[in-house]
């Protein structure tokens, strides 16, 4: 086992005795973030060796699927399947994943833990779990050899629960990063948030998703940035928006092809294929108003949807699409606020003022 090369960090403090991953489990009630949503429920692993891991949505009696893709440069897997006009209906999980195109393979240990439990789509006298999946770029933060396998999504999947989710520097999102606009250097932490919203007509609407952007994180109610890239000394932002438009080029080192934000809405309403398809398209609105800049061509913004159909709402698509951008918005925000930093590489928390 190699020996992890980010010394004192919380998130890592508490390793796993095999498979050189730590669970992480949350002690707050059912509930919040996604697993508000009745039928699913979310797990992570994060490895041991260095800041990446992948982090598991759950949908043990199947949900309906769609997925949109914006980002110019994405790493997925069974996309082509949630298209509505391609024949199964239902998905058993998704997973989104660090250590870029060599973390597609995590979702090959969510269908191995599927088919144990005999879950997934019956065929010619066979269970064949439907496992979505998309990756962010994190190889450069740590060593950049070791990532998301079989194993840890095999794990993240035993590790899955209908608790509140933890967040922050986990999952997926234990080595995402923001603001690289101007190196790694001059970035920020990013993470993995979740949040929900439930009317009182019994309407559930929830996102999870990993934050990896280029730029800046903004929180959409007051036009500032929350993280994002820091100014020369590391004490403050620079702005994204300022730094391109005056003329801001990224630079040629590599760290800029490190982006991507992905993630995962879902509700309880009963739609179809193309119905959930659009919710996803915009719930890439929430997206697109905390992020700048998103959907760029050197990144893989990715958003799935999922409808677990246990409730039968009367407000309409447009109402349920809204939501989901509200909370993409909002599980953004609390990404970044909720990540731990790493050395070089702050948060949120340790940019902050005492006291503030």
């Amino acid at each position: 086992m190699r020996a992890i090369g980010f010394v004192g960090l919380a998130v890592f403090a508490l390793l796993a005795e095999t498979g050189g991953c730590v669970a992480q489990e949350a002690s707050d009630p059912a509930g919040a973030g996604i697993t508000a949503v009745e039928g699913l429920r979310l797990g992570h692993f994060t490895l041991q060796e260095r800041p990446t891991g992948c982090t598991v949505v759950l949908a043990d009696n199947g949900a309906v699927a769609g997925v949109d893709v914006r980002g110019g440069a994405p790493g997925t897997r069974e996309v082509a399947l949630l298209d509505p006009v391609n024949r199964v209906q239902a998905v058993h999980a998704i997973v989104l994943s660090g250590g870029s195109a060599f973390g597609l393979d995590a979702a090959s240990g969510v269908v191995r833990y599927l088919e144990e439990r005999g879950i997934g789509y019956a065929v010619g006298g066979h269970v064949v779990p439907i496992v979505a999946g998309a990756i962010l770029f994190d190889l450069g933060v740590g060593d950049g050899s070791i990532r998301p396998g079989p194993e840890c999504g095999y794990r993240a999947a035993l590790a899955a629960g209908a608790a509140a989710p933890a967040e922050g520097s986990v999952g997926a999102g234990a080595g995402a990063t923001v603001g690289k606009l101007r190196g790694l250097e001059r970035a920020m932490k990013g993470g993995i948030g979740t949040a929900s919203i439930t009317l009182d007509d019994g309407l559930t609407v929830a996102a999870v998703v990993a934050v990896n952007a280029i730029g800046d994180v903004i929180d959409p109610a007051t036009g500032s940035i929350v993280a994002g890239v820091r100014t020369e000394d590391g004490a403050g932002f620079a702005d994204a928006r300022a730094l391109l438009r005056a003329g801001e080029v990224p630079g040629p080192r590599g760290e800029v092809g490190g982006n991507t934000t992905i993630g995962v809405v879902a509700t309880n309403a009963t739609l179809t294929k193309a119905e959930i398809t659009k919710v996803a398209q915009m719930a890439h609105d929430g997206l697109a108003r905390t992020v700048y800049p998103a959907h760029t061509p050197r990144d893989g913004d990715t958003v799935f949807g999922l409808a677990t159909g246990k409730h039968l709402d009367e407000g309409g698509l447009t109402r349920i699409g809204a939501l989901a951008a509200e909370v993409m918005s909002e599980a953004i925000l609390r990404a970044v606020r909720a990540a731990t930093g790493l050395p070089g590489i702050p948060s949120v928390a340790d940019l902050a003022p005492p006291g503030g």
